[in-house]
């Protein structure tokens, strides 16, 4: 089982019906459950839980000439989420394969959003609506 938060999902999807016809792309990081606040349902609190995403535009100059993303900190992500505007919902080759991957297909909802492993297997996705605690800048 892969979990996500609502909104977390639900935020991804508005990036991608706002890049349509484009694809968006982000990486997603998680947040154990027991450190979110609201309903985890019958998570473990040591489950992690999808949460958080880093700005797919973020550093994307920089992307460009060294063919590497260093916008997002290194080995800090556990998940990506593509887009796939034309609606084909499997993985396919072009896809950044992480250890978990998020495809979302129009309607831009999070009931479009699936989840699979690195082998392209499809994985069970729990949607929760809960979210992680509020972090200040500078923690």
């Amino acid at each position: 089982m892969i979990y996500a938060t609502r909104g977390l999902l639900t935020v991804l999807c508005e990036f991608a019906a706002d890049a349509e016809p484009d694809t968006v792309t982000a990486s997603l990081a998680t947040t154990a459950a027991g450190d979110l606040e609201g309903d985890v349902g019958d998570a473990d609190p040591d489950t992690p839980v999808f949460t958080d995403f880093y700005m797919p535009a973020s550093g994307e100059s920089i992307t460009a000439v060294f063919g590497m993303d260093l916008s997002t900190p290194s080995a800090q992500t556990q998940g990506r989420y593509v887009s796939h505007p034309k609606g084909n919902p499997e993985l396919t080759i072009e896809d950044d394969l992480h250890a978990i991957v998020f495809v979302g297909v129009p309607p831009w909802t999070p009931e479009n959003v699936a989840a699979y492993d690195r082998r392209s297997t499809p994985q069970e996705l729990v949607v929760l609506d809960a979210e992680p605690p509020e972090v200040s800048v500078g923690e």
